[in-house]
Parts: structure tokens; C-alpha cells; sequence
């Protein structure tokens, strides 16, 4: 039983990291990156593209965290798991095309 705690422990501080980068953002002067090593696109009103991110990220971290709940469950059945690797499966990869899709789109300053 330790050892599901543990684990949801870590996956927990890994839940609060994103959403401590969502909250970081908010406050943010420059624009938040999204992409590492990736050069930066100008942003056409920084304020709301931080807000956006932020809260994309901030969601993010809520939701891995309930996420992680089935590694508390796995000595009574170790089938849950695939529950959470699907999850964040999906989520990430909603992540990445809420951002390219929406909030790049939206907030990308036009070269007219």
C-alpha cells in the first residue's frame, strides 16, 4: 500500500508542477513558451495569450492529478493503470493541438 501512495505522490508533484507553470504564466511580462528549443512566434496581446496558456496548463495539471487516482487502486486491481496511461495519453496530445490550433492561431501577430 506504501508504494501506491508514493506513486501517487510523485504523479501528484508532477500534477502541481504544471499547475504552478499555469499560475507562473499569469503573471508573466513576456510571452510563455510552449515549445522547448523552438523560436518563439510574436504575440499580437501577451497578456491574454499568458492567460490562455496558463490556464491550458493549469487544467492540465488538475487533470493529470485525478488522473494518477487509479495507481492508489492497483493492489486490488493492476488493470487500472492502463487507465491513467491512456488518459495522458489523450490529454497531452489535446494539449498540444489545443495550443497549435487555437491559442497559436488566435494570438500569432500577422505579418501584413
Amino acid at each position: 500500500m506504501i508504494g501506491q501512495f508514493i506513486g501517487f505522490a510523485i504523479w501528484g508533484f508532477i500534477g502541481c508542477i504544471f499547475i504552478y507553470l499555469g499560475i507562473r504564466s499569469f503573471f508573466l511580462k513576456e510571452p510563455m513558451v510552449f515549445w522547448a528549443n523552438a523560436q518563439m512566434f510574436e504575440v499580437n496581446d501577451v497578456k491574454k495569450y499568458n492567460y490562455a496558456v496558463g490556464k491550458m496548463f493549469f487544467l492540465y495539471g488538475i487533470v493529470l492529478i485525478f488522473l494518477g487516482v487509479p495507481l492508489l487502486f492497483l493492489e486490488k486491481n493492476p488493470a487500472w493503470i492502463f487507465l491513467s496511461v491512456v488518459g495522458i495519453m489523450f490529454e497531452s496530445i489535446t494539449l498540444m493541438v489545443v495550443y497549435s490550433m487555437i491559442i497559436e492561431k488566435k494570438y500569432k501577430k500577422n505579418r501584413d
